[in-house]
């Protein structure tokens, strides 16, 4: 029918998307500025020099005053957190998740500016941290200030939120299609045109502002050869491995977190403590500190011999489970491609099938996909930052297989596990609801009982008792139009000669409420639960007024029926 259509639409979808266009602009401006800020603090504490070239901490010749350094970032990055806002610290994905689903997607100004500022602190003080965290939680800052500043919903608030979050995300790694895939599974927490076109959108321009602001190409190119058959089970022990490694950072880091709320001492004074670690790591292993990107390429590139990649990697867990344990401001996703990457490295003498470099590319994407439990986002993503395209089989594989080890293993993510220790769960499975498979029309009982607005209130009463069903309220006809609901209450207390249409005048009733035969069933019962109310009177169309049938929440639950039979009968259809 004609009413009927496959997407929700309406006219403010060319207006959000509009508005997305201009936070994709300013969310790669932000990216611009906080990678600035992460080399500028670099060269500050290791350097002693003004410059926003990017530089390794890891050259330094500062010796031991070196482990004193991220001390002293973690100290100034607590009083900031303290005296600023406590929601730069944490990695950004879990307070931006936490912010679109309980927060109705409003985030302060002050963390706009702290959360960058804080992370180019801690990151260039050597904190063990990737800048795509930091990035999102600010690119979903500018997204989210601009909508508070205009005539939005909450839904629409968020569809700005993570535009501009993923935005970001696309200046930092040149990934627009892995941005738009992180906000399907990890932000939006919906499949709708009017979401995921304004991110869409806003990844674009961020991709094609990328080379104008940062650089071009992908990050971390990477040529491999063709796999050959026997790699599908080199995937599969890839896939096993890297789950585990998923599982065992994820329990690890809550253990460290754990730890440190038993101190006796104010949160401010933790990040220095997991300061302390950093330094000490850094003093063993100095390319462990800081972003790592160079580290990453060489991991991939099978620069490293094993030894000292098994001793890099080692340190490099350690330092990043003190340091986000510790609840500093620093991302995740470039930590885990390292220790993902390094993994890879270690086992490739024991995996045939393929060229060693493949295996530490899908074990990069098989960790990072496992923890954020985001497998397609890794999956495009290893892709997007390597343009290998012959690994784009054997990474579907390891990663597919990774992904279901940490949903077997573990009760949560590393996203959702600190939203859950706030009390708040977070359900990362989609599904079609019943609801909006149906219309109102479909599960609306026709033809119901309805009152005369002539009929006194004491017959009004005899015949709801008399038809077997008596509710709590009943659609009153005037002339046949529906002119309003009266309750059953009323019609107790009410004088039995008075009119039903006059008790409605006595109520005070303005134009009813009513749904639509066409309604999405989904939007009825959100109408529903607006207006409190457990029935919904049903009208051909709002000139006639005519009543067609009569919603009640019997009605609605009836629609779960079929998918909970789905769900729960097994059967057999065919015999042997």
């Amino acid at each position: 029918m004609k009413h009927k259509r496959d997407y929700t639409a309406d006219g403010r979808l060319p207006f959000l998307a509009a508005m997305a266009l201009l936070i994709g602009a300013l969310a790669t401006g932000a990216a611009w500025v906080l990678l600035k800020l992460i080399a500028l603090f670099t060269n500050l504490f290791y350097f002693q020099r003004l410059s926003v070239e990017a530089v390794s901490p890891a050259t330094h010749t500062l010796g031991w005053i070196a482990a004193l350094l991220p001390v002293a970032g973690g100290l100034v990055v607590g009083l900031m957190a303290r005296y600023g806002s406590d929601k730069i610290r944490g990695h950004g994905i879990p307070e931006a998740i936490e912010a679109i689903l309980f927060g109705k997607s409003r985030m302060s100004p002050r963390v706009a500016v702290l959360k960058p500022l804080s992370s180019g602190i801690v990151i260039g003080s050597g904190g063990p941290f990737g800048a795509e965290g930091p990035i999102i939680m600010t690119g979903g800052s500018v997204g989210s200030l601009i909508a508070q500043c205009l005539h939005l919903t909450a839904a629409e608030r968020k569809t700005l939120l993570v535009a501009g979050a993923c935005a970001g995300m696309t200046a930092v790694f040149g990934t627009p299609v892995a941005a738009v895939l992180l906000a399907v599974e990890l932000l939006l927490f919906e499949l709708k045109p009017r979401s995921l076109l304004p991110v869409a959108l806003a990844c674009a321009v961020a991709g094609f502002l990328r080379p104008l602001a940062i650089d071009a190409g992908p990050l971390f190119a990477l040529q491999v050869a063709a796999p050959g058959t026997t790699a599908l089970l080199s995937c599969l022990a890839a896939g096993l491995a890297s789950g585990a490694l998923a599982a065992v950072l994820t329990l690890a880091l809550y253990r460290v977190e754990d730890w440190f709320h038993r101190l006796p001492l104010h949160w401010m004074w933790w990040p220095a403590i997991g300061g302390v670690v950093v330094g000490l790591g850094g003093l063993l292993q100095p390319r462990a500190l800081g972003v790592g990107y160079d580290v990453i390429g060489d991991l991939l590139h099978h620069h490293f011999a094993l030894s000292a990649a098994l001793a890099l990697l080692a340190v490099k867990a350690v330092i990043w489970l003190a340091a986000l344990g510790s609840g500093t401001s620093g991302g995740v996703l470039a930590p885990l491609l390292m220790m993902g990457a390094g993994l890879g490295l270690v086992l490739s003498p024991l995996l045939p099938g393929a060229s060693p470099e493949l295996w530490a590319l899908v074990c990069m994407a098989g960790v990072l996909g496992s923890v954020l439990g985001a497998p397609l986002t890794a999956i495009v993503f290893a892709f997007g930052l390597t343009h290998a395209g012959e690994a784009l089989l054997p990474l579907t594989a390891t990663v597919a297989i990774a992904h279901g080890v940490n949903v077997l293993l573990m009760k949560r993510s590393i996203m959702t596990e600190k939203i859950a220790r706030r009390g708040l769960h977070v359900h990362r499975e989609y599904g079609v609801d019943p609801l909006e498979r149906l219309h109102v029309e479909d599960l609306m009982t026709p033809a119901p009982h309805a009152l005369d607005a002539a009929l006194g209130a004491g017959e009004a009463l005899a015949a709801c008792r008399a038809a077997g069903h008596v509710h709590r309220y009943y659609p009153v006809l005037a002339h046949g139009r529906l002119a309003g609901m009266l309750s059953l209450r009323k019609l107790e207390q009410a004088d039995p000669a008075q009119a039903c249409g006059a008790l409605l005048a006595d109520a005070g009733e303005a134009a009813p409420a009513i749904a639509l035969p066409q309604m999405n069933a989904r939007a009825a019962a959100g109408l529903m639960a607006q207006l409190r109310s457990a029935r919904l009177p049903v009208v051909a169309d709002r000139h006639h007024m005519k009543l067609v049938g009569m919603l009640s929440l019997s009605d609605l639950a009836r629609a779960s029926a079929a998918h909970a039979e789905e769900e729960s009968v097994r059967e057999r259809l065919l015999g042997w």
